[in-house]
């Protein structure tokens, strides 16, 4: 009589992504779901919701939570950006710490080893995987002394790292390999979400990132933190599908960009309001195949002077 071996116990649950701005949390969300879930920007400080990427395999269902870039907030939205980020970390059942090889460990991230220190112990301790991103871009030599330098930052803390795994986001290196580490740390549980799906954002969510990532594109340093975009409505436009013909219907989606300045308006529409229209010819691809229909996107923008310190206007743009 044979044995069989037992079935492994389906595994589900919350992963964080967690590191300073820019350090590639949005690229490996994206990498690990295979679709394309997170905004990407080469500008610091562009995710700015908890975007959940969700991984499903047979035996696992990870569900990624991208977060703003821990950083010293110096105005009112980015103490209530650090906020939202120590919120998440206290809901999750592991920590992904990004730490990119073509950057030394420097004061951004012990500030974030420091906020994760207390997370590492006690009785509802949250395992923490340093993940060196970014691995492409330095040879093997670079890339061993900075994983020693990343093992030393735990070591400051009197803490350890779950593990330690370089990937590349780009290239795919050990992009698996990490996907095993973090569903290892996963409790027992049966799906969370229904198969098939990527991610629980608000469709209304997913189109504002795409519009402000379209908007990023190429401008000055200064406007990544000055520019908030609000869905007005997404609306169906009367006897536009015919489901018969295999016609997918036209959809009206009216978007408001908010700015600070009127220089920084004048930089978003462009001479003649040619860069408004690159911004949104871009922004319509990516949000047709989100949402599976033909888009007539609609762009206005608008000053509202100094948004981010100002509470009545935060909590009015959705902060």
């Amino acid at each position: 009589m044979t044995r069989t071996e037992p079935t492994p116990a389906h595994r589900s649950g919350f992963a964080c992504l967690v590191g300073r701005p820019n350090a590639g949390k949005s690229t490996l969300t994206n990498a690990l779901v295979g679709e394309k879930v997170a905004i990407m920007s080469a500008r610091p400080q562009t995710t700015r919701h908890t975007i959940r990427g969700i991984v499903h395999r047979d035996d696992a269902q990870l569900i990624l939570v991208d977060t703003p870039g821990l950083h010293r907030p110096r105005t009112l939205l980015g103490q209530r950006l650090n906020d939202l980020v120590k919120e998440t970390l206290g809901e999750v059942d592991v920590i992904a710490f990004c730490l990119p090889a073509d950057q030394k460990v420097g004061p951004g991230d012990r500030f974030i080893a420091a906020q994760l220190a207390p997370l590492m112990t006690g009785r509802r301790a949250v395992p923490v995987v340093a993940v060196v991103t970014k691995a492409d871009l330095v040879d093997r030599q670079t890339l061993m002394e900075h994983l020693l330098a990343v093992d030393r930052l735990a070591s400051e803390h009197e803490r350890e790292w779950a593990a330690i795994v370089p990937v590349s986001a780009k290239d795919g290196y050990q992009v698996d390999e990490l996907e095993e580490v973090l569903v290892k740390h996963l409790p027992e549980g049966p799906e969370l979400y229904p198969g098939g799906e990527l991610t629980d954002e608000p469709e209304q969510i997913m189109v504002a990132e795409l519009v402000r990532e379209a908007a990023l594109e190429g401008v000055r340093d200064e406007l990544p933190h000055s520019l908030a975009v609000v869905v007005d409505e997404i609306v169906e436009r009367e006897g536009t599908g015919d489901a018969t013909k295999g016609r997918p219907p036209l959809l009206d989606v009216r978007v408001n960009l908010f700015v600070e300045r009127d220089s920084q308006k004048a930089i978003v529409i462009g001479r003649g309001g040619s860069r408004l229209r690159e911004v949104g010819t871009q922004a319509r691809q990516g949000i047709e195949r989100l949402l599976g229909a033909r888009v007539y996107l609609d762009l206005h923008v608008k000053v509202a002077k100094d948004w981010q310190r100002d509470p009545k206007q935060l909590r009015k743009l959705g902060f």
